[in-house]
């Protein structure tokens, strides 16, 4: 994290919270040759363009106040994380239990024929010991978190 996001990610959280939506992810870089800023919100249910707008009007004074890129110019987007999210959190895992994701690994392992990247029925997830536990083919794999490059409930048309 960098220190711009980790400071709008504390000003905005409560902010978010207080409308009843989570706050999903604070992005910073450069989009089309603009700094730009995003912030990514959920609620059950998925959130609209209403709700977007909603939260941009709620923290765009706040962030002006803050000043997180010290007078630099940045463009503000409030965003959905969208269907093809990684999960991250807890609460990500938890909604996302039973469903078919895709896997990505940083090194093959033994338990999926070498192979880095597969799709897995998501079955546990233990934030304590971060550990995810899939369902491979007819394998029960259990991986450390720190060892999934990527994770994500995967897009079957």
């Amino acid at each position: 994290m960098s220190k711009i996001t980790d400071s709008v990610r504390e000003l905005t959280q409560p902010i978010i919270e207080k409308h009843g939506m989570e706050l999903v992810d604070v992005d910073f870089k450069k989009l089309y040759g603009q700094d730009t800023l995003t912030v990514y919100i959920d609620k059950d249910g998925g959130v609209d363009l209403e709700d977007c707008e909603t939260i941009h009007n709620a923290i765009d004074g706040p962030l002006d106040d803050l000043d997180p890129t010290e007078g630099k110019p940045y463009n503000l987007n409030v965003s959905s994380p969208g269907i093809d999210r990684p999960l991250k959190s807890a609460r990500d895992f938890n909604k996302k239990m039973g469903l078919e994701m895709e896997v990505s690994l940083f090194k093959p392992i033994a338990e999926t024929g070498k192979q880095k990247k597969f799709n897995a029925k998501l079955i546990g997830y233990d934030e304590e010991t971060s550990t995810v536990e899939l369902e491979y083919k007819t394998k029960i794999i259990k991986l450390n978190i720190k060892d999934v490059a990527l994770i994500r409930e995967a897009v079957i048309f």
